[in-house]
C-alpha cells in the first residue's frame, strides 16, 4: 500500500486487523488496538486542526506514553509539522524550540510546570478551558483523551515532501539547528528497514520501546516500524534494567530496540537472570551510540543472543546501515548500507576516495574518510532556509569518519566534530560551554566527553573562575539552560585553559588535564 502521510501507517494497520493490540502502556496496564488508535488519531487530528493549519508547527512535550503516540500521529494527520521535545527539556530549550519553529501549538500535560507557567513566557493551562496562551502567543493544549475519540474519520491534509518532523539538534556552534524531515523521508526509511532480513519487526512481534520517543531513533526504528508492520509496541517508560526485564517476560516481548547503556545495565543482573528474562526474545538491535565489541560478546555469552548494530543520524531519517544486512552481528562494525541507501567515503572537499583493490593492504589506512550517504530517507535541509541538505547529486556528508572493510561493512573510527554521546543523545560542547559562560563567576569554560561505564560518555567541564562559585550554584544555573543529560557530571578548576600553538583550545588535552574539583 502506497503511503503519503506518516499517519497512513496507523490507518493501514487498523484496516488490516483493527482488533490487534497496537500499544501497551506498562505503567497503567492500558492497551489500545489498532482500530482504537486510529480513532484516537482522528480525534486528535480534528482537535489540532481547529487551531492549526497544514504546515503549522506543533511542539509535543510529553513522556513516551499512549498520549504521546496519539498526539504525534494526530499532528501528522492534521497536516501539521511535529516538533518533538523531551518532557524533561530545560526551560531554555523549550523557549528556543518555540521561538525558532514559530510553533502554533504546544501539547503538554497540565502539571508540566515548565510548559505552563506564565512567568516562563509560554502559556498557562486553565482548568476551565484546558488551554491558554502567554507572552509568546503559543497556546498550550493538553494531550488527547478518550473523551475526544468519537469523531468521523479524519482525512489527512499533507504528505510527500511536506515536512513531517522538525527536529532540533545542537549545532557545533552551540546554536540549535532544525532538521527538516519530510513524510517522504520518514516513510522511505521505514520501507528500507522493512526489507532487512531478519526483519526488524513483523506483525507477530511485541516490541519493547524503553527509548524516549521524542528521539528520532525511538520514533523511527521504534514506533514507526511497529506501525508499519502492524505489530505491538510495549511502552516501558523510563528504563530500569530489572523492571524492563520483568516487562519483557510479562508481555512476551520478542524484539528489543535498544542502546548500548541498556545492554550494559542488563549485564549487571547476571547471566542466569538474563537467560530466563530474554527467553521470548528473537532479535536485539542497538543504535544511537557505538556498541563496544566486548559488550556485544558478553551479552551473547549470557543470553545466546547477538546484538545487531546500526548507524544513522537525525538527518538521515535515521537509519543508514545495519549488521542485519550481512545476516550476523559483526563486532566493531555498524554493518552495510540498508536497501535503498548508498554509502561512499569522501575527503574534506567531498571528493570520493579511490578504492584500492589490493587485498593485502591495510583496510583502515587504505580508505578512511568522511561518510556520505544518498537515498530517499535524507533530510530536506535545515530550518528555515532549507539549506545544508543533500547536494545536487543527492549526497549528504554525515561528518563521521570511517572505513569499509573487505565485505563492504562500515567501521566508524572517529567523529569530525567534538560531539559527545550520552546515553545515545548528542551533546555538543559549545552549547554546554555557552550555558556555563552565562554565569557571572565563570571567566572561561571548556567541555569534553570522557568515558563512562553507565552512559557511554559523560560531560566533563573545565572552568576558569572570575569569582566565587559553588557546585550547587552551578548545577542550579545549568538546570535552567540544559537538559539533564547535557549537564556536566564532573567540574574542575584551572588557572587557564590549554591551547595550541595557534591559540586554539586544545580540547583533547582536557581529557587528561588535572584540575581542582569544584
Amino acid at each position: 500500500m502506497e503511503h503519503s502521510n506518516v499517519s497512513d501507517l496507523v490507518r493501514a494497520a487498523a484496516a488490516t486487523d483493527q482488533g490487534h493490540p497496537a500499544l501497551v502502556e506498562t505503567a497503567t496496564g492500558t492497551t489500545l488496538t489498532w482500530g482504537e488508535l486510529d480513532a484516537a488519531v482522528d480525534a486528535a487530528a480534528a482537535g489540532f486542526a481547529a487551531d492549526a493549519g497544514p504546515g503549522d508547527r506543533v511542539v509535543v512535550r510529553l513522556a513516551s506514553t499512549l498520549s504521546y503516540c496519539i498526539a504525534v500521529f494526530g499532528v501528522w494527520r492534521a497536516g501539521c509539522t511535529l516538533v518533538p521535545m523531551a518532557k524533561r527539556a530545560a526551560p531554555r530549550e523549550l523557549d528556543d524550540a518555540l521561538a525558532s519553529s514559530g510553533a502554533k501549538l504546544l501539547v503538554a500535560e497540565p502539571d508540566d510546570e515548565v510548559a505552563v507557567t506564565p512567568s516562563s513566557g509560554r502559556g498557562a493551562v486553565t482548568p476551565s478551558s484546558g488551554r491558554g496562551a502567554g507572552a509568546t502567543g503559543v497556546p498550550v493544549v493538553p494531550p488527547p483523551s478518550r473523551a475526544d475519540w468519537p469523531v468521523p474519520p479524519f482525512t489527512t491534509r499533507a504528505g510527500g515532501e511536506d515536512i513531517a518532523v522538525l527536529a532540533f539538534t545542537s549545532g557545533t556552534s552551540g546554536t540549535a539547528r532544525g532538521v527538516m524531515l519530510s513524510h517522504r523521508a520518514l516513510l522511505a526509511n521505514v520501507a528500507q528497514c522493512a526489507e532487512l532480513r531478519p526483519a526488524p519487526v513483523t506483525a507477530a512481534d511485541r516490541v519493547l520501546l524503553a527509548l524516549p520517543l521524542f528521539h528520532v531513533y525511538g520514533l523511527g526504528p521504534g514506533l514507526l516500524q511497529v506501525a508499519n508492520a502492524g505489530a505491538t509496541a510495549v511502552l516501558a517508560g523510563r528504563f530500569d534494567a530489572a523492571e524492563a526485564l520483568e516487562v519483557i517476560a510479562k508481555h512476551r516481548v520478542t524484539t528489543v530496540v535498544g542502546v548500548p547503556p541498556m545492554y550494559r545495565a542488563w549485564l549487571k543482573l547476571g547471566a542466569e537472570q538474563l537467560r530466563s528474562g530474554f527467553a521470548t526474545v528473537r532479535l536485539l538491535t542497538s543504535g544511537a551510540a557505538p556498541l563496544e565489541p566486548s559488550l556485544g560478546q558478553a551479552f551473547r555469552e549470557a543470553t545466546g543472543l547477538g546484538i545487531y548494530e546500526g548507524y544513522g543520524l537525525t538527518e538521515t531519517g535515521p537509519v543508514l546501515t545495519s549488521t542485519l544486512v550481512g545476516g550476523a552481528p559483526k563486532p566493531g562494525s555498524v554493518g552495510r548500507a540498508i536497501p535503498g541507501v548508498e554509502l561512499r567515503l569522501v575527503d574534506a572537499d567531498g571528493t570520493p576516495l579511490a578504492i584500492d583493490d589490493e587485498e593485502d593492504e591495510d583496510e583502515e589506512d587504505a580508505g578512511t574518510g568522511l561518510v556520505a550517504a544518498r537515498g530517499d530517507n535524507l533530510l530536506t535541509g535545515y530550518w528555515p532556509s532549507g539549506q545544508g541538505g543533500p547536494d545536487a547529486d543527492g549526497w549528504f556528508r554525515t561528518g563521521d569518519v570511517g572505513f569499509l572493510d573487505a565485505d563492504g561493512d562500515l567501521h566508524l573510527v572517529d567523529r569530525a566534530s567534538d560531539l559527545i554521546i550520552v546515553n545515545g543523545f548528542n551533546v555538543y560542547p559549545h552549547e554546554v560551554e555557552r550555558a556555563l559562560l552565562e554565569h557571572p563567576s565563570v571567566a572561561a569554560a571548556a567541555v569534553v566527553g570522557i568515558p563512562d561505564e553507565e552512559t557511554g560518555e559523560t560531560v566533563r567541564a573545565v572552568l576558569v573562575l572570575a569569582g566565587s562559585l559553588t557546585l550547587s550554584e552551578l548545577e542550579e544555573h545549568c538546570a535552567l539552560r540544559l537538559a539533564r543529560y547535557k549537564m556536566p557530571t564532573t567540574v574542575e578548576l584551572v588557572d587557564e585553559l590549554p591551547v595550541t600553538a595557534t591559540g586554539k583550545l586544545a580540547r583533547r588535552a582536557l581529557r587528561t588535564l588535572s584540575g581542582r574539583p569544584l
